[in-house]
């Protein structure tokens, strides 16, 4: 990687055609013309989520959008919005596992176009409707909101890396104004050269847009996560692309993603918890089934086995059950939290 001074910026813009920072980049690459994420195949073509992993995981959520509906007095018009909703696997899931009795008003908040035979009962919007009351559930959007990088040059200035569609990197400007005061607060840098942070200021920001988007319920954001005490000391910006890892190139042919701030992103009287904490309190624990059940009913006992495995997925340490939970609660005048 090169450094480049402020005042080098436009020469060296104008030398090689396309220096961008990251969040630029990557929002050309993943949502621009003929973007990552609006190819037919969706999300799950090249990556999988817990969505993907198991059923368990719409049920848990359909169990978390009862009782959010059950505080909020099951109130006409519940809505469950899914945000980045990739081709509506969720909220399909979910609308299967509901209750009988419990009627919802479905959103599926996505930029790509709406997927053939999806349910009727889903909604397909580009952005959260606006004074709905229920459940806005965000699972692994944030990552995918681009955030420019960081990186600390060999005097301890930190920077801001430019990159081009080919993957190649340079230092461009110092890093000030509400970008600097952003580090200095949730990922401050060391002056060690090479130190590199995701600046998560977007990330914030689009999380306080969708909480403010309810009038009343449960607002949740799933992803990975790392908290202020413990930051990757050279970020996490990564690529993904048929299911294998792949170096970052903004060229439009992999995913590019980044761990998120969660605490950054948290509002006033917010709670952050591990998925594998949240998901045994919705009944998804991962325990194996008695073995006597095999003598009695083999079929029952094997299929216990295979929902046990599947629960293990979604809750082991140092994997799925490591996923960040951000609830945020948005109490309605008339129903005190």
């Amino acid at each position: 990687m090169d450094a480049l001074g402020e005042s080098d910026q436009s020469d060296a813009s104008e030398l090689s055609g396309e220096w961008l920072g990251w969040r630029e980049a990557t929002e050309r690459a993943l949502y621009g013309p003929g973007g990552f994420y609006l190819r037919p195949e969706g999300p799950a073509g090249h990556f999988r989520t817990s969505v993907h992993a198991s059923p368990l995981f719409a049920s848990a959520v359909a169990r978390l959008l009862t009782e959010t509906a059950d505080a909020l007095g099951r109130p006409n018009g519940l809505a469950l919005v899914d945000v980045g909703a990739g081709r509506g696997e969720l909220l399909t899931g979910v609308l299967a596992a509901l209750p009988a009795g419990l009627t919802v008003r479905a959103y599926a908040v996505e930029r790509a176009a709406r997927p053939a035979g999806l349910d009727p009962r889903i909604e397909w919007v580009a952005e959260p409707p606006v004074g709905v009351t229920g459940l806005l559930f965000a699972n692994e959007w944030l990552d995918n909101v681009p955030v420019d990088v960081a990186e600390v040059d060999p005097y301890g200035v930190p920077r801001h890396v430019l990159v081009r569609a080919d993957g190649e990197e340079m230092l461009g400007g110092p890093v000030t104004g509400a970008d600097a005061e952003w580090l200095a607060r949730w990922w401050p840098l060391d002056a060690e050269p090479g130190l590199r942070a995701e600046i998560g200021r977007p990330r914030d920001e689009a999380w306080a847009r969708a909480v403010a988007t309810l009038d009343a319920g449960l607002a949740v954001a799933v992803d990975y996560a790392h908290a202020r005490v413990a930051r990757p000391p050279f970020g996490t910006l990564t690529g993904f692309r048929a299911g294998r890892e792949v170096p970052p190139v903004p060229d439009g042919t992999c995913d590019l993603t980044a761990h998120v701030a969660l605490d950054a992103c948290a509002l006033p009287g917010a709670e952050l918890l591990t998925q594998r904490d949240v998901l045994r309190k919705l009944g998804v624990s991962g325990d194996r089934p008695s073995i006597s059940l095999a003598a009695g009913d083999p079929v029952a006992y094997v299929r216990a086995l295979s929902v046990a495995g599947e629960s293990a997925e979604l809750t082991a340490k140092n994997g799925l059950g490591e996923f960040g939970w951000l609830f945020q609660r948005v109490p309605a005048d008339h129903h005190p939290w």
